[in-house]
C-alpha cells in the first residue's frame, strides 16, 4: 500500500505542518518583477521563486520554456534581465542613474539551474537581447542546501532581494528572507544535523 502524501498548503505548497505563509510578507515595489521559471523547478522542495512571487505585491511567476506573449507585453516599457554577461550593468550603477526620482521598470528573472536558465534564453531569443543587470557585490548565499556554481551565486529569491534593495532602498525587502531561512532550516531539521554536515559541509569525509 502506498503511503498517503501529506496535505499541502495550496498557497506556499509546503506540507501543512510546515506552512510558511505566516512568515511571507506583502511588500510593495515600484519595480515589476517577472520570474520565468523552468518547468523542472516547479516541483522542487526549495522553490524560492514561489516565495518571492508570494511576498511581492508587484510580482508574477510564469512557468514554461517559451514565452511568446511577452515581447508584446514588454513593448514600450523599461525592462532589464537579471543575468550576468559581458555587457551587464551593475544594479548599483543603474540605481545611481535614477537620481532620487522614482522609476518604474520591469525586472525579468530566469529561475532554474544555470544550464536551464541559459536554456530559457536560447528558447526566447528576444529575452537574450534585453539589457542585463548584475549584482556587483553579491553577499555570500544563505542557500546552504545547494552547491553554488561559484562565489557570489545566490538563490533566485536572494538575488531579487538584493536587486530590489539596491534599486528602492537598502533593507526594504529583507523580510522576504524570513520564509526562505525557515525553509532551509526546516529541510536541515528533516534530514538531521549529522546528515546535513556530512553531505553539505563535507564533515566526516576522508581526504
Amino acid at each position: 500500500m502506498r503511503a498517503m502524501s501529506r496535505a499541502r498548503c495550496p498557497r506556499c505548497m509546503r506540507p501543512l505542518t510546515h506552512c510558511l505563509c505566516p512568515l511571507i510578507p506583502h511588500l510593495e515595489s515600484r519595480t515589476r518583477v517577472l520570474i520565468l521559471q523552468h518547468p523542472d523547478e516547479t516541483g522542487h522542495a526549495l522553490n524560492t521563486a514561489r516565495l518571492a512571487a508570494l511576498g511581492l505585491a508587484n510580482a508574477e511567476l510564469r512557468v514554461g520554456e517559451t514565452f511568446a506573449e511577452l515581447p508584446a507585453e514588454l513593448a514600450g516599457v523599461e525592462a532589464w534581465l537579471l543575468f550576468p554577461g559581458e555587457t551587464a550593468l551593475g544594479v548599483e550603477r543603474l540605481a545611481a542613474t535614477d537620481a532620487g526620482v522614482p522609476v518604474e521598470r520591469w525586472l525579468i528573472v530566469p529561475d532554474g539551474t544555470w544550464r536551464k536558465a541559459r536554456r530559457l534564453l536560447h528558447c526566447n531569443p528576444w529575452l537574450a537581447q534585453l539589457p542585463r543587470l548584475t549584482l556587483e557585490e553579491a553577499r555570500p548565499s544563505r542557500y546552504r542546501l545547494r552547491k553554488a556554481p561559484g562565489p557570489g551565486a545566490l538563490s533566485t529569491l536572494e538575488a531579487i532581494v538584493d536587486c530590489l534593495n539596491a534599486l528602492e532602498g537598502e533593507g526594504r525587502f529583507d523580510a522576504l528572507l524570513r520564509p526562505f531561512e525557515a525553509l532551509i532550516d526546516g529541510q536541515i531539521a528533516a534530514m538531521g544535523e549529522d546528515t546535513y554536515r556530512r553531505n553539505h559541509l563535507g564533515e566526516g569525509r576522508s581526504e
